[in-house]
């Protein structure tokens, strides 16, 4: 339903035309190779794929198309890894419409967007610290697997899933692997 508002109101604009629709992250792609938008709206949660990864794809195998985020989950992590992924703006969905719209103009000029409130707290949050496995591996136990089915899911030995769980926890300053997921998801390097 917020998708059809949202496209709706774009489409008001005189010069903003919606030429897709997807809803989910797996249909994006395929989407914009037929479509061959000049920007790409997308949020992070989605089912299939993120819209992070998404945007990594759309990088890729579209990369005349502009990707703007615009997302509820306004995390430092999340926008590093949004322009990590190519995206060229970032956006908190609590802004009216017309900034949306004027974003999107920018975007496709070329410039890069970024809510200036979360440019600040990315900055002074600094990088993520987790390494890409650490993070594989919080993301695997986060459903409460045991370090037995996190090592048989990602091909490694038990110690060293105990050993990247142990690094994360103590990298997110977190007393045990449940806090150290949270905080992990709560910064957005997740």
């Amino acid at each position: 339903m917020l998708r059809g508002a949202l496209a709706l109101l774009l489409g008001m604009e005189d010069d903003i035309e919606v030429v897709a629709q997807v809803s989910t992250g797996d249909a994006i792609v395929q989407a914009a190779l037929l479509h061959r938008p000049d920007v790409a709206l997308l949020d992070i949660e989605l089912p299939g794929i993120s819209g992070l990864d998404a945007a990594a794809e759309l990088r890729e195998q579209a990369p005349d198309c502009r990707v703007l985020i615009l997302t509820t989950f306004g995390r430092p992590g999340y926008l590093r890894r949004a322009m990590e992924a190519g995206a060229a703006g970032f956006l908190v969905k609590d802004g009216p419409v017309a900034e949306l719209a004027q974003a999107i103009r920018r975007v496709l000029t070329g410039e890069t967007v970024v809510d200036p409130a979360l440019a600040a707290a990315a900055l002074s949050a600094g990088p993520n610290p987790l390494t890409a496995r650490e993070c594989e591996v919080l993301k695997a136990s986060a459903d409460g697997a045991t370090a037995a089915d996190v090592a048989a899911k990602l091909h490694l030995s038990e110690s060293t899933v105990r050993n990247y769980l142990s690094s994360a926890i103590g990298k997110t300053g977190t007393r045990n692997r449940a806090e150290a997921v949270r905080e992990a998801r709560q910064q957005g390097w997740l």
